[in-house]
C-alpha cells in the first residue's frame, strides 16, 4: 500500500504543472522561397518545405519534454516571397515580441534581417548559410550558427582525406561565387592539415543534359578531357550549384574518387546516418515529413532544441536567461551525433562533428583519430578562436 501510495503521489507531482497555465515559448521561423534546381536524374527530388520541416519536429520536441514542466512551444512561420524583405519580416516578429528567430536564409537576406529594426533584441539562428565571413568580420554578438560553416565541411572532408593518405588533390572549381567560396575553403584546408593541390582548375565545360538521348555521350568526351592531367590521389569538386560534379563519377580519365561538394561528401546531416540513435530521429522526421532530414532540417531542428533545451534546464521561460544558457560554457545539446553539442564563444558556431557520406552508407565522422586539440578536437574543425576575425 505504502508502494502505490508513493508511485501516485509520483505521478500526482510529475502532472501538477500540467495544470496551471502552462508557459508559452514562441519561436519565429523565417524561410524564403527557392526555384526548384535543375533536376539530374530521375531520382532527384526537390523539397518546398527544405528546414521547415526540421524546425516543425524540433517544436514537437520541445513540447514532448516541456509539458512536464508546464512549458509550451509554438512554431510562428514566415517564408518569403521573392520580392519580400527580410526586414520586414523581423520587424513584424519584432512587433509581436518574439525573442527567437530561426533564419532558414541565405546569406544576403541574412544580413538584411540581423539589420531591421528589432533584430538586435531577438537571438538569431543560421540554420542556412555556410558562409565563412558571417563567422568572422560580418559575426553579429545576437546570431548563432546551427548549419556548419565551409571551413567547417572542408576541414571534416580534409581530415578523412590525410587519414586515408589521399593526400594529392585534383581541385576541379565550378564559375559561381559560392562554388569559389567552396574552393576557398578546400585549399586552406589542405594547407592547414598537409595536403596538396597538384592541379587546381575552373570547370570550363557547358556538358549537355545528362538525361538527354545522347547527353551521356557529350558528358564522356568532355570529363575525358576536362580530367586529362597529371596524376593524383582524389578529385575535390567545388561545385555547390551542383552543374556538373554529379556527372565525374566513373567518366574521369583516370580511376580516382571524387569526393567535396559530390561523390563522397562533408555535411552536418545526411540521409544515411543511423549512428548514434539517429535512426529514431530519422523515422520520426520520416513520418512527420514523407520524405529524408536533410542538412537545413536537421540544422533548424538544433536550433529550435536549443531553446527547447535550455528552457528546460532552466525551468525557465525567461527569453534573456534562455539566451544566456544557450551561450554558456554549462549548454549541451544531445543532436544523435555521439556527444553533446555547444556553441564557441568567439563566432557563435555551433560545434559539431561533421558526416562523411557517400550515396548509401555513412562512410566517417569528423574529428578523424589523431586529430587533437587543447579544448576539443570538435575545435579543429572551422576557425578556431587564435584566428578568428570575429570581434563580437
Amino acid at each position: 500500500m505504502r508502494l502505490a501510495l508513493a508511485v501516485l503521489a509520483l505521478l500526482l507531482f510529475v502532472a501538477a504543472p500540467g495544470l496551471a497555465e502552462p508557459q508559452t515559448v514562441v519561436i519565429g521561423y523565417l524561410g524564403q522561397s527557392r526555384k526548384p534546381p535543375l533536376q539530374l536524374g530521375p531520382l532527384d527530388q526537390f523539397a518546398t518545405d527544405d528546414g521547415l520541416q526540421g524546425a516543425r519536429l524540433g517544436i514537437a520536441d520541445d513540447n514532448t519534454t516541456g509539458r512536464f514542466l508546464g512549458q509550451h512551444f509554438r512554431l510562428e512561420e514566415r517564408v518569403l516571397k521573392p520580392a519580400e524583405a527580410a526586414s520586414d519580416a523581423i520587424g513584424q516578429f519584432a512587433g509581436a515580441g518574439l525573442a527567437f528567430v530561426v533564419a532558414d536564409l541565405d546569406a544576403v537576406p541574412l544580413t538584411q534581417a540581423l539589420a531591421a529594426p528589432g533584430a538586435e533584441k531577438m537571438l538569431l539562428f543560421n540554420s542556412r548559410a555556410t558562409d565563412d565571413a558571417l563567422r568572422q568580420q560580418d559575426c553579429r554578438k545576437n546570431l548563432l550558427h546551427t548549419i556548419p560553416s565551409r571551413a567547417m565541411l572542408a576541414d571534416g572532408l580534409a581530415q578523412y582525406l590525410v587519414w586515408k593518405r589521399w593526400q594529392r588533390w585534383f581541385l576541379l572549381v565550378g564559375t559561381h561565387s559560392a562554388d569559389q567560396a567552396m574552393a576557398a575553403a578546400f585549399r586552406r584546408a589542405a594547407q592547414r592539415f598537409g595536403a596538396e593541390i597538384t592541379v587546381d582548375q575552373p570547370w570550363t565545360f557547358r556538358p549537355a543534359n545528362g538525361r538527354a538521348d545522347t547527353g551521356h555521350v557529350t558528358l564522356q568526351s568532355e570529363i575525358q578531357a576536362a580530367t586529362q592531367v597529371a596524376d593524383y590521389d582524389v578529385l575535390v569538386v567545388a561545385d555547390e550549384a551542383d552543374e556538373f560534379g554529379a556527372y565525374l563519377d566513373d567518366r574521369t580519365a583516370l580511376p580516382r574518387p571524387v569526393a567535396g561538394t559530390q561523390g563522397l561528401v562533408a555535411a552536418g546531416w545526411s540521409a544515411v546516418t543511423e549512428e548514434w540513435g539517429a535512426t529514431q530521429l530519422q523515422d520520426r522526421f520520416r513520418k512527420q515529413a514523407g520524405r529524408w532530414m536533410t542538412p537545413s532540417d536537421y540544422a533548424a531542428w538544433l536550433a529550435v532544441r536549443s531553446v527547447g533545451e535550455a528552457a528546460t534546464r532552466l525551468r525557465s521561460v525567461d527569453p534573456s536567461a534562455i539566451a544566456g544558457y544557450v551561450r554558456g560554457d554549462d549548454f549541451l545539446l544531445p543532436g544523435f551525433k555521439g556527444q553533446g553539442l555547444n556553441f564557441r564563444p568567439w563566432d557563435g558556431q555551433l560545434r559539431q562533428p561533421i558526416l562523411i557520406a557517400g550515396p548509401r552508407l555513412l562512410v566517417s565522422a569528423s574529428p578523424q583519430p589523431g586529430f587533437l586539440h587543447q579544448r576539443t578536437p570538435l575545435d579543429t574543425l572551422g576557425i578556431d578562436l587564435e584566428e578568428s576575425a570575429c570581434r563580437f
